[in-house]
C-alpha cells in the first residue's frame, strides 16, 4: 500500500506547469509578488517551443510607422479571429503588449534596430502596419534567453524534465501536483495554493507538424480531468509554410518572416499564385484602400502588402488548393522564394535561421533557390477557458495562459501574436494567480486518495504482463486526425475521426511499457498518450458540432461564415459519467466602444472619429 508521505514533497504557494514564454512571465510575475514559485519544466530548461516562433512579437509600438496604435492592433486581432475572440482579452492584448516589450529591453532583450535606434518592427500577415519586434528570425529564442535569466536571477525554483500527472484537489478547490522525474521515474508531489499552467498545445496528434516532443496536450488533459472547461477547440491553425523535403524534416516551421522580409509563392509552372486566392470581402477589409484591394484582385504585383500576408487560414488553404489542382512542388508543396526579391547579405542578416536551417537539413541554399513548403499543424488557438481579466479557470485555484489557454485569438491567430499574447497574459496569470495565493489562510490540503489513483494509473502501465504498445497507438492516432480532422474537414470523416479515437481510448486503457520506471521512453509516450487522445477528441468533436468555415476551421461541406455561429463558442467538459460533453455556448455581448472599434472604417479609428471614449487601462 503507498504512503504518500515517502514521496518527496515541495510546499510552495504557485505551481507553474510549463517553461515556455507564458509559463516564465507568470512565474517572475508571481515571485515579483512576493510568492515562493516552482517551475516543472517538461524538458530541460531552455528548450521551450517558444524558441521556434521566430518571426516577431506584435505590439503597437509605432517604431515604423507612426500611425499604429493599440485600437489598430485590436482591430486586426479581431477582424484575424473572425470576430470569435473573447473581445476583453484582445483588448488586454493590444493595450498592454507594448509595455510587455518595453520590460523585455529593460531586461536585456537584444531587439534589432531602426537607424534612430528604436526597436525594428516587420510586416506580417494580418498587421496593417509594420508591427513585429524582432531579432533576426530567432525572436523566441531571445525572449527564452531573457526571462531565463531574469527569472533564474529572482530566485525561482525550477524542476527540469519533471513532467505533471494530476491536479491534486481540496474539494473544488486545487491543492497542486503530481509530478514525476522523467530520468528516474520518481514521484514527487507539489502542495500549493495556485497552479498556473502554460504547457502549449497538442500537435504531436498529427503527423505533419511543427511541434516537437513535448507538444502533447498535458495543460488541456490536466484541466479537463481536474474539472475546468475547455474552449474552441476546433480551431486548430495550419502555419502555411513548414518544411516538405526531405521526411526527416517535414513540419518544421519556415518563418512568416520570409514573406514579411519579401518572400513569394509560386507554383512549379513558376506563377505567382496568391493573387488568384484572395477572398473580395478580405481584401476590401484589410488592404491599405479601395484602390490596394483592386490591386490584389487584379494581381498587379506592385501592391504595397504582398498577398502572401493574408491571414495564416488563406495562405495555407491557398498552397493547398495548388497542390490538389497537380500545380504543387515536386514533393507536395509550393515553392518560398525569397533569393529572386533579396540580395545573399541581406537573406543572411535578416534570416540567419532560416539560412542555416535550409542549408544543413535540406541543402537548399535559400539565398540562390527557392524552398519548398506546405501546410504544417503549428498552434491551437483554443484551450482552457478563463475569465480574460484573471486567467482564473472555474476551478477555484487553477489558472492558464499562452497557447494552452483559450479565448485571445478566436478563429484565427495573426502571426506574431503569440509572443505577446505569452508575456501579457503570463504576467496577468501570475499576478493573479499569486493574489489568489495570498488570499487563503492555509494551503489546502490533497486528497491522499486522488494522489494514490494518480500514481497507481501511471505505474500500472509498467505493472502489465502485456499490452498495448504506447508507439503504435500514437501512430494510429495521427493516421486518425491526418484523414479526418485535417486542414479540410467534413462530416462523414469528421465523425470517423471520433470513432477513431473512441477506439485508441479503450485500447490505451491496456497500454504496456517494457522495463522499469527509469530512462524509460515507452513509459513517457504511454503517459502522453492520454493527453493525446482527450485532446484530439475534444478537437474532433469540436469542429463536427461547427457547421461552418470560419478561419482555421474549415469545413467542405459548410463553406463560408455563417452568422449564427459567431454568436456561440463550443465548450467541452468532463461529464458525470466520465465522457466527453460537447454544446454551444452563447457569447457575452461586446461593450460599445471595443465593437465600434472592430467594426470601424480604417480611415475613421486612425482620424480618432472611433474609439475616443475607450479608456486607456
Amino acid at each position: 500500500m503507498l504512503d504518500i508521505s515517502e514521496l518527496k514533497t515541495v510546499e510552495t504557494d504557485v505551481v507553474v506547469v510549463g517553461a515556455g514564454g507564458a509559463g516564465l512571465r507568470a512565474a517572475i510575475e508571481s515571485s515579483a509578488q512576493g510568492m515562493k514559485t516552482v517551475v516543472l519544466s517538461k524538458s530541460l530548461l531552455g528548450k521551450a517551443h517558444t524558441v521556434m516562433a521566430e518571426g516577431g512579437l506584435a505590439a503597437s509600438l509605432g517604431n515604423t510607422d507612426k500611425r499604429d496604435n493599440w485600437k489598430v492592433h485590436f482591430r486586426d486581432t479581431m477582424r484575424g479571429g473572425k470576430f470569435l475572440n473573447l473581445w476583453r482579452m484582445a483588448e488586454l492584448h493590444a493595450k498592454q503588449a507594448p509595455a510587455r516589450v518595453r520590460e523585455l529591453e529593460e531586461w536585456g532583450a537584444v531587439f534589432d534596430r531602426t537607424k534612430e535606434g528604436l526597436i525594428s518592427q516587420r510586416n506580417f500577415g494580418g498587421h496593417r502596419y509594420p508591427r513585429l519586434a524582432h531579432v533576426g528570425d530567432r525572436t523566441g529564442l531571445e525572449l527564452i534567453r531573457t526571462l531565463q535569466d531574469h527569472g533564474v536571477h529572482q530566485g525561482i525554483d525550477f524542476l527540469m524534465e519533471c513532467t505533471a500527472l494530476s491536479l491534486l484537489k481540496d474539494g473544488e478547490r486545487v491543492a497542486g501536483v503530481l509530478a514525476y522525474y522523467r530520468e528516474t521515474g520518481r514521484f514527487v508531489l507539489l502542495k500549493a495554493r495556485a497552479v498556473v499552467l502554460a504547457t502549449g498545445g497538442g500537435g504531436k496528434a498529427w503527423r505533419v507538424t511543427s511541434n516537437s516532443w513535448e507538444y502533447t496536450g498535458d495543460g488541456v488533459y490536466l484541466a479537463y480531468e481536474a474539472g475546468a472547461e475547455l474552449m474552441d477547440l476546433e480551431f486548430t491553425q495550419f502555419h502555411p509554410t513548414g518544411m516538405v523535403w526531405p521526411l526527416s524534416v517535414r513540419g518544421i516551421l519556415v518563418t512568416e518572416g520570409v514573406r514579411g522580409d519579401g518572400g513569394i509563392l509560386l507554383n512549379k509552372e513558376g506563377k505567382r499564385f496568391m493573387f488568384d486566392y484572395v477572398p473580395p470581402r478580405f481584401a476590401a477589409e484589410t488592404a491599405d484602400t479601395v484602390d490596394e484591394a483592386t490591386r490584389w484582385l487584379n494581381g498587379d504585383k506592385n501592391a504595397r502588402r504582398p498577398p502572401e500576408l493574408l491571414t495564416r487560414d488563406v495562405v495555407a488553404r491557398s498552397i493547398r488548393a495548388e497542390v490538389k489542382a497537380g500545380r504543387g512542388s515536386p514533393h507536395g508543396g509550393a515553392f518560398l522564394d525569397i533569393a529572386s526579391r533579396r540580395p545573399a547579405d541581406f537573406i543572411k542578416r535578416r534570416l540567419p535561421g532560416m539560412y542555416h536551417q535550409f542549408m544543413e537539413l535540406a541543402e537548399v541554399d535559400i539565398t540562390t533557390e527557392p524552398m519548398e513548403v506546405g501546410p504544417t499543424l503549428h498552434y491551437f488557438m483554443g484551450g482552457i477557458r478563463v475569465d480574460a481579466d484573471t486567467q482564473m479557470t472555474r476551478v477555484p485555484g487553477l489558472f492558464a495562459c499562452g497557447e494552452c489557454g483559450a479565448g485571445m485569438h478566436g478563429a484565427n491567430r495573426l502571426g506574431g501574436n503569440s509572443l505577446s499574447d505569452l508575456i501579457v497574459f503570463g504576467r496577468l496569470a501570475g499576478k493573479c494567480a499569486a493574489e489568489y495565493a495570498r488570499s487563503l489562510s492555509s494551503t489546502p490540503q490533497a486528497d491522499a486518495e486522488r494522489v494514490k489513483l494518480a500514481v497507481r494509473g501511471a505505474t500500472e502501465i509498467l505493472n502489465r504482463e502485456s499490452g498495448e504498445n504506447p508507439y503504435l497507438l500514437h501512430e494510429k492516432l495521427q493516421d486518425v486526425m491526418e484523414e479526418g480532422v485535417g486542414i479540410v474537414r467534413e462530416e462523414e470523416d469528421l465523425k470517423k475521426g471520433v470513432l477513431g479515437i473512441e477506439e485508441l481510448k479503450e485500447r490505451a486503457k491496456n497500454m504496456k511499457a517494457h522495463g522499469t520506471s527509469q530512462y524509460n521512453p515507452g513509459w513517457h509516450e504511454a503517459l502522453s498518450m492520454r493527453s493525446m487522445l482527450v485532446t484530439a477528441e475534444a478537437v474532433a468533436r469540436a469542429a463536427l458540432i461547427r457547421q461552418e468555415s470560419r478561419g482555421a476551421h474549415t469545413r467542405a461541406d459548410y463553406e463560408g461564415e455563417r452568422d449564427e455561429w459567431v454568436k456561440y463558442n463550443i465548450v467541452s467538459r468532463k461529464g458525470a459519467d466520465g465522457n466527453m460533453e460537447v454544446e454551444k455556448v452563447l457569447r457575452p455581448a461586446p461593450v460599445k466602444y471595443l465593437e465600434e472599434i472592430a467594426n470601424s472604417k480604417i480611415e475613421d479609428l486612425e482620424a480618432g472619429k472611433i474609439g475616443a471614449d475607450a479608456p486607456n487601462d
